[in-house]
């Protein structure tokens, strides 16, 4: 497929989406929102590709919503037509019941660039990464799901206080937080997140799928029987599929399963 505003690529069974506006920093109008969900369920439907890596291109990641969305908003607020493209799916929704998403945050994620990340599985940083939950600075509030998402990651405490101030922190902070798993050097982000998309990647797809799935429906249900039972309904699918008889192969013949071999 042909995109104007992003980039997407293959490096083996991993796919990689770059923001690519750099000469806005990335900024997400309404042609790049549609196509970063376009790219990702295009990925998630190629059978060879097994995880994803979000990343930017230049020294942005994503510094929010572009500007002209805010005079979008007002021009709505006032009864005007506003042409906007129709997502293909809600984002919440499309990586959490996707493959492997792995942001590689390569500089200034920032209002809808961070709760663009906050759904996704892992983060990591670049050192020079700058983080704000700005909304409050330019008049409206959080979204995309964040303002559940982000006090799971970091605690209801911390959560008021990035989105009450809207102060900008840096990649150290962010690591300390919780909001992303590990921070490297600039050179190096590509290939670590390249990498820990491959240790998923490694395994079967099928398999990470339901566990992706238990994990995000588990993780804030107060019922624990509720819990139990999709536990064992996905232990059940699991039960001789082939992704479990290569497993149990591999370990008869005392090798590494290759679950590649099954896509």
């Amino acid at each position: 497929m042909s995109y104007t505003t992003v980039l997407v690529e293959r490096r083996g069974d991993i796919g990689i989406v770059t923001l690519n506006r750099p000469e806005r920093m990335n900024a997400i109008d309404n042609t790049m929102s549609a196509e970063i969900g376009e790219a990702v369920t295009e990925l998630n439907e190629d059978a060879t590709v097994g995880a994803i890596v979000l990343t930017g291109a230049g020294r942005a990641f994503c510094s929010g919503a572009d500007f002209s969305r805010f005079e979008d908003a007002i021009r709505m607020s006032e009864g005007q037509a506003v042409s906007r493209p129709r997502l293909p799916m809600n984002w919440v929704e499309l990586v959490r019941n996707g493959k492997p998403v792995v942001c590689a945050i390569n500089g200034a994620c920032i209002g809808a660039g961070l709760t663009r990340t906050l759904p996704c599985d892992v983060r990591i940083a670049s050192s020079a990464a700058k983080f704000s939950m700005r909304f409050v600075k330019v008049g409206i509030v959080e979204e995309i799901a964040s303002s559940q998402i982000l006090p799971q990651i970091v605690g209801l405490q911390v959560a008021a206080d990035l989105i009450m101030s809207g102060r900008t922190f840096g990649a150290e902070e962010a690591l300390a937080m919780g909001i992303v798993l590990k921070v490297v050097e600039p050179e190096r982000l590509l290939e670590e997140a390249l990498a820990l998309a491959g240790s998923y990647a490694e395994n079967g797809t099928a398999t990470v799928l339901e566990a992706k799935r238990l994990l995000y429906a588990n993780h804030a249900e107060p019922d624990i029987a509720a819990v139990q039972r999709r536990e064992r309904e996905a232990l059940e699918r699991c039960y001789g599929s082939p992704e479990q008889r290569e497993a149990v192969a591999a370990f008869r013949e005392k090798r590494q399963p290759d679950f590649r071999k099954l896509r």
